[in-house]
């Protein structure tokens, strides 16, 4: 058993439990401990109730909140005579963020994230962060507050957390370079015209992990990529211009830190959410988790290649996003929700997404700033207007 279990019980707070983040923190809380180990004050998700509730149940949650504000009546019942407050909507999900916590893991996918991040960022908290739109749509309102709060920022994305754990802080100087790794997904070998037909089941497909059905499809555009590309950007201090991407088909290096030395620093491991999870709940101390052992006598090869961002634009539309700045980051992952929910639904084809996105932030591009939260929700909502009237035009 580690040493931070010899302590005092950890409060960590979870929003968005019943995602694969939140089950995955959930597994790696049950093997560190448990109830004995961990506190939670809060648990959030959306439209699973019946998981909600053995979870908050099984967890011993203090409040537990659906961010459907029609199911409140249900997850009350389903938690009847359990003694665990109740809430539902966005503002109890903003409570649940401000509830007493020593961590929270933040793993609500998309804008809907933000309000109760920043709740607990301005609170102090430390966060455990794999909500990427708080850092791509509010990356510098986000750091703010965080600088604010006094808080710690712990990346859970894989490749995030990865350059975290190997970028030494005392030498921060004499980064060059850091280089995100990508499976290139299941179309890595498709030809354009090959992408053009793909449907969202096989884009869903993923090779390597186990991801809900939007992130699997980001992934597999590698918009996923061009997200972290921005995320980047925000948590370590990087330049556009210092920020690489690398494919890597097995997922075994997870990223990579390059110094002015000539040397580069890289994590490995199996592709395992739990690693990048059970590292940012341990941390600063590292707990023994229940994943796969690398046997690198088996491993067979490990192979890179440059991205062809002729199928993968994403990428460039990251650059894109970071150079100008502003509300570019918001823009971009407001129109590709709007995009990929119109792929999902069969309405345009898998290669269109990235001509929205890139369409609709040429008509946003016009220098506006964040200085509010609400401003962040605008350029969401404006993207997402624009690239519906886009993808409405006619051909």
């Amino acid at each position: 058993m580690s040493d931070i279990h010899d302590q005092a019980p950890r409060r960590i707070t979870i929003l968005g439990a019943t995602g694969s983040i939140g089950c995955n923190t959930l597994d790696v809380m049950a093997h560190l401990g448990g109830r004995g180990a961990f506190e939670v004050p809060a648990i959030t998700g959306m439209g699973n109730i019946d998981l909600l509730a053995r979870q908050a149940r099984t967890a011993g949650a203090g409040f537990a909140v659906t961010a459907d504000p029609d199911r409140y009546q249900d997850l009350k019942q389903a938690l009847s005579g359990s003694g665990i407050e109740v809430g539902a909507g966005p503002s109890a999900l903003v409570e649940a963020g401000e509830r007493e916590t020593d961590l929270v893991m933040a793993g609500i996918v998309g804008i809907a994230g933000l309000a109760p991040t920043l709740a607990a960022v301005s609170r102090g908290a430390d966060i455990a962060l794999a909500n990427k739109e708080c850092l791509v749509s509010a990356g510098d309102l986000f750091a703010t507050a965080m600088t604010k709060g006094g808080g710690r920022l712990l990346p859970v994305d894989s490749e995030h957390n990865a350059i975290f754990q190997v970028l030494e802080q005392a030498q921060r100087h004499a980064v060059e370079r850091i280089i995100l790794t990508a499976s290139g997904g299941p179309f890595r070998d498709y030809s354009r015209e090959q992408m053009a037909a793909v449907t969202p089941e096989v884009a869903a497909a993923h090779p390597n992990w186990s991801m809900g059905l939007k992130i699997s499809i980001d992934s597999a555009s590698m918009f996923n990529k061009a997200l972290e590309m921005i995320e980047a950007r925000h948590l370590f201090g990087m330049k556009p211009e210092q920020i690489e991407v690398i494919i890597h088909p097995q997922s075994i290096v997870h990223s990579m830190v390059g110094y002015c030395d000539g040397s580069v620093l890289a994590q490995l491991g199996a592709p395992d959410m739990r690693h990048a999870i059970g590292y940012a709940i341990s941390h600063p101390h590292r707990a023994p988790l229940p994943v796969e052992r690398l046997d690198f006598a088996k491993l067979a090869k490990l192979e890179f290649h440059a991205p062809d961002e002729t199928r993968f634009p994403a990428l460039a539309l990251a650059r894109t996003a970071m150079q100008r700045g502003g509300l570019q980051g918001a823009v971009l992952n407001g129109a590709k929700e709007a995009a990929l929910e119109a792929f999902i639904a069969g309405t345009i084809g898998f290669l269109q997404m990235a001509d929205i996105v890139a369409a609709t932030m040429d008509r946003l591009d016009d220098g506006r700033r964040a200085s509010m939260i609400e401003d962040v929700y605008a350029a969401d909502r404006e993207a997402r207007a624009i690239a519906k009237a886009i993808m409405e035009r006619p051909a």
